[in-house]
């Protein structure tokens, strides 16, 4: 009988970071951005609700929302990234919720981490492994990632916000966040 080898081309980098970066932590006087995209419906509705949560707590917030990723456009997305980044100290990314997209969301946010902010990406459950798989191999296995349910997209405007009502309090938790006790009784 013949002898098989089968070698495993996928090796760990030697400089990956396994931390998920600082703490978020008290979310008063912070200024937190959303990084959003031209797709996902649902995620404009998820980012206004938790961006209007955090106002509530004490944050300041902003959005940034890219678009076409290569080309001349792509270089100035890049550009317009780092400027956003440099008036940010919270950075919350997304929606990892198909190929490409969990590829440009797993990619922003390893920008904003590798610039040291605070950092989550927002997934939903099919492509969770997929942006972990992405963050390990740009570097970040750390990387957090908070995870919604899949379906998303596909839902009412009501399905969709009492979800984002559902996840508050855990992406707060995978931020490393927290609101103070007056915040939270207001």
């Amino acid at each position: 009988m013949a002898r098989v080898m089968v070698l495993d081309p996928t090796a760990t980098r030697t400089d990956d970071i396994t931390s998920p970066g600082p703490d978020a932590g008290a979310l008063a006087g912070k200024r937190i951005g959303f990084r959003l995209d031209n797709i996902w419906r649902s995620w404009d509705w998820i980012s206004e609700l938790w961006a209007d949560k955090f106002r509530a707590a004490g944050a300041r917030v902003s959005f940034w929302r890219c678009a076409g990723r290569s080309g001349e456009e792509g270089e100035r997305m890049n550009r317009e990234l780092k400027a956003f980044l440099e008036t940010i100290d919270v950075a919350v990314v997304g929606l990892a919720n198909c190929g490409s997209c969990t590829g440009w969301t797993i990619r922003d946010a390893i920008t904003a981490a590798n610039a040291g902010l605070p950092t989550t990406a927002i997934a939903t459950k099919n492509f969770e492994t997929f942006a972990h798989e992405l963050a390990g191999r740009g570097g970040r296995s750390g990387l957090r990632v908070h995870v919604l349910p899949y379906p998303l997209n596909e839902l009412a405007r009501d399905e969709v916000m009492a979800i984002g009502e559902a996840h508050y309090q855990g992406v707060i938790e995978t931020m490393g966040a927290h609101i103070a006790a007056k915040e939270a009784a207001e």
